[in-house]
């Protein structure tokens, strides 16, 4: 009876560890999925231009990177344009660099 007693502790060792690498993956793919859209983004974009850049209140930015440049699309972010507010002074430099850079991918 001993025997099978390590047999089956071994066994749900090994199936306890591979439920753990399962659960590793899904967690990196969700996270993954959540990246693409930066955090910036999601919390000052999103609401105006909707959750796949398809635009809401605010215009399409599905392919911005095709009409505007980086710096032209770090410009309207700064200072604003249209009925669009400016978020110079709500985000810092980086994070207008970083959804800048972002957007300008997107042709």
């Amino acid at each position: 009876m001993r025997k099978n007693f390590g047999k089956y502790v071994s066994a749900l060792i090994i199936v306890g560890l591979m439920t753990a690498c399962g659960s590793e993956t899904t967690k990196e793919k969700t996270a993954t999925t959540e990246n693409l859209i930066p955090t910036v983004y999601k919390q000052n974009c999103l609401s105006c231009h909707g959750s796949q850049l398809e635009g809401k209140y605010g215009p399409s930015l599905q392919t911005v990177g095709s009409q505007l440049t980086e710096e032209e699309i770090k410009t309207i972010i700064s200072k604003g344009q249209g009925g669009m507010p400016a978020f110079g002074k709500r985000l810092d430099e980086d994070e207008i660099a970083s959804i800048s850079a972002w957007l300008s991918e997107k042709k």
